[in-house]
């Protein structure tokens, strides 16, 4: 009779799944993270739920905001450059924009990073993105999820999305219920793309102009990647000194959809807003873009921030208060528009 064949073992690693290095990963996230932990924090980093403890001195009737969100297809840039810290930023400040803009001050932040072979170094490079964006932002990373799956992922490629929990005073709530005919609209920079339309950014610059990610373009003055790994802002520091004194009624965060998709977000029935094109300075890299594949106006408006990354509302009344705050903070701005009658809509002049 034959011997018949010795079985072999078979672990976790030989499926694609190296545990040892995920543990060592893990370990340098606990550091990164910790750095931003503060006296609300309770435990550390490793157990099956983040423990956080609200400090009901610092407010009288608490809110909750919360937001959720993903740095979409800006990661393909990232890949491509191998520039990995800036995307937890990105993600970050995403996030905090998302919740300030209702008057919430961040409280604390967890992170899901999926890929699917864990490279530690990236790893710790995005997890230091990340962490340095929260302590800029007075949030803690409290926790979140590194999963290796093998076969999910392409080579190289990771997926990153984000969880953010702010709380406010009820009475400080920024809900855009104010808005009223009148009010003026007051548009805050972005710094490029944010984390919004890169996948028509990306045909257009490399499959339609055929750059190379590394390539300078003089019409943007700049390299194509790294026009595109512009960090998306966070408005947080400008956001709160207009709340605190008192002079909006309501913001919106300029993201997937442009100004044409965001800014009805907030208006209450029975109201629209007149945005003037021309009242702001257009990026090149938005000029180049609806250039290279002769895009609609309309399709540009809802599909990129057009260089404007934030507007606040504020009553005519108030407005002469909240220039002198914005120029205070040495912080740019343009009056792109106004508040009138309508049905929830943008109306460009």
């Amino acid at each position: 009779m034959l011997d018949e064949p010795k079985s072999k073992s078979v672990t976790y690693a030989d499926a694609g799944v190296d545990i040892l290095s995920g543990d060592r990963a893990k370990e340098r996230i606990k550091y990164l993270a910790q750095k931003t932990f503060n006296r609300n924090v309770l435990g550390g980093i490793g157990g099956f739920g983040a423990l956080f403890r609200l400090d009901l001195q610092r407010w009288k009737n608490p809110i909750l905001v919360s937001s959720a969100d993903g740095v979409g297809t800006k990661l393909k840039v990232a890949f491509e450059l191998g520039m990995h810290h800036t995307v937890g930023a990105d993600l970050v400040n995403h996030c905090v924009n998302d919740i300030a803009v209702q008057g919430a001050i961040p409280l604390f932040f967890l992170d899901y990073l999926a890929t699917g072979r864990l490279d530690p170094e990236v790893t710790e490079s995005v997890v230091t993105g990340l962490a340095e964006a929260c302590k800029a932002s007075g949030c803690v990373l409290i926790g979140g999820e590194t999963a290796q799956m093998p076969g999910f992922y392409a080579d190289g490629e990771y997926d990153l999305a984000g969880f953010i929990v702010g709380a406010v005073d009820r009475d400080k709530m920024v809900t855009g219920v104010a808005i009223k005919p009148g009010d003026v609209l007051i548009g805050l920079p972005s710094t490029g793309l944010h984390t919004n339309g890169y996948s028509l950014a990306r045909k257009l610059l490399f499959e339609v102009a055929g750059y190379k990610p590394t390539q300078f373009v003089s019409a943007i003055k700049d390299k194509a990647g790294a026009a595109l790994m512009k960090t998306h802002r966070s408005y947080l520091s400008v956001i709160q000194k207009l709340v605190t004194a008192g002079v909006t009624v309501g913001m919106a965060h300029i993201t997937g959809g442009g100004i044409t998709g965001n800014l009805p977000r907030i208006l209450p029935k029975n109201t629209g807003a007149q945005v003037e094109i021309g009242s702001w300075p257009v990026l090149p890299i938005f000029e180049h873009l609806r250039t290279l594949g002769q895009v609609p106006q309309d399709e540009m408006m809802r599909t990129f921030n057009m260089g404007i990354g934030l507007i606040a509302v504020i009553p005519a009344a108030k407005f002469t208060r909240a220039k002198t705050v914005l120029e205070r903070a040495e912080e740019k701005f343009y009056v792109v528009g106004r508040i009138a009658k309508g049905d929830r809509r943008v109306q460009y002049t």
